[in-house]
């Protein structure tokens, strides 16, 4: 047995943290989910700022600017389209799950991390464009996000919460959820609105990298994410998630985000390795998901009581380390960088627009 059948029979959810127009036109994607049992995945701006230099959608975008659109609203259209094909493929594993398995991904844009009314807005407009029953929207856990995330899910739209780095992070935007649904049932309406919250690992590992002696190397991601799944556990036995789910709500499910190794001397499948829960979702670069199926190893499964994470992060903590600090400052550059990646992905859709433009004239 490969580590990824086990990973999948421990009842964890495999999606990869990819996509492209080639891998959907080529089979790809549709062997990973055949053979490999992948049943999701996510997107973001970098993936289709590769995907449109390479020209695979260079007929498209010529098309929609002939429609007149451009900006974000030509992304929309071209990454929308790549998205319902993927849904299309997962359908099955949506509805054999009804409806906990089997989605897809689709940000809002970064330039409105810190606008709450203009994320649910958008939010909306991408749920209502998309018309697709297994499309998340992502919006950052931040602490605009988080107002954001609650009305969303009021309104009945599945959020995927991103760029969560802490403890403190995960809890702000699990108890948004809870909020959301909470306020869905006093208004007479279905608990059940899917929503994962995803903690983001590897950069935690990376950010300490050059200031923490060997023995402590890749160990500050793994701690932190055995310290969620504490708390995780905790809030999901409390009396209000009892209350919550006796009226038929689904627990916000866990996703470990980031889970590709950034140190070349640490193997590929480390994370995933130290992530093994059920009823969890592990989002896998393609080159993670293809040692993933290689590997035969049989890891533990993650531990409800946080295992040696405490301590872990003591040790952290006594070279000046601190979750809270750090966490914050990795959101918020992870937060930074998306922008960045927005902006050029922005850029290169205008460029690619004007270039198919002159070309067209000159042929």
């Amino acid at each position: 047995m490969t580590t990824l059948q086990y990973l999948r029979n421990l009842g964890q959810s495999l999606w990869l943290d990819s996509i492209s127009r080639e891998m959907l036109d080529d089979g790809r994607l549709q062997r990973y989910a055949d053979d490999l049992g992948v049943t999701g995945l996510t997107s973001n701006p970098t993936i289709f700022d590769e995907a449109i230099a390479s020209g695979a959608y260079d007929a498209d975008i010529e098309r929609l600017s002939r429609e007149g659109k451009s900006g974000e609203d030509l992304f929309l259209h071209l990454a929308l389209d790549d998205l319902r094909r993927a849904a299309k493929l997962f359908l099955p594993a949506f509805d054999r799950t009804r409806g906990v398995d089997g989605w897809v991904s689709m940000e809002v844009s970064p330039l409105l991390a810190a606008d709450t009314p203009g994320t649910v807005s958008a939010a909306a407009a991408i749920h209502r464009a998309a018309s697709i029953p297994n499309l998340f929207v992502k919006i950052p856990g931040t602490r605009e996000g988080v107002g954001a995330i609650e009305q969303c899910i009021y309104d009945g739209i599945p959020i995927n919460v991103t760029l969560l780095f802490s403890v403190e992070h995960y809890l702000a935007s699990a108890h948004a959820y809870l909020r959301g649904i909470e306020r869905r049932l006093e208004a007479g309406r279905s608990p059940v609105v899917a929503s994962v919250a995803s903690l983001f690992i590897s950069r935690w590992d990376k950010a300490v990298a050059d200031e923490v002696p060997v023995n402590l190397h890749n160990r500050l991601g793994i701690a932190v994410a055995l310290r969620t799944w504490q708390e995780f556990g905790e809030l999901y036995a409390s009396p209000r998630w009892q209350k919550l789910a006796a009226a038929g709500a689904r627990p916000q499910r866990m996703l470990w985000a980031s889970t590709g190794t950034k140190d070349p001397k640490a193997s590929e499948t480390l994370y995933p390795e130290a992530f093994a829960a059920p009823d969890t979702i592990d989002t896998l670069p393609e080159k993670t998901l293809l040692a993933l199926s290689r590997s035969e190893a049989v890891p533990s499964t993650m531990p409800v009581n946080g295992g040696d994470a405490l301590r872990t992060l003591a040790e952290f903590e006594k070279l000046g380390i601190y979750m809270k600090t750090l966490g914050d400052r990795l959101q918020r550059e992870g937060a930074e960088s998306f922008v960045k990646s927005w902006k050029q992905l922005m850029q290169r859709i205008a460029e690619k627009g004007s270039e198919l433009g002159q070309r067209k004239k000159a042929g």
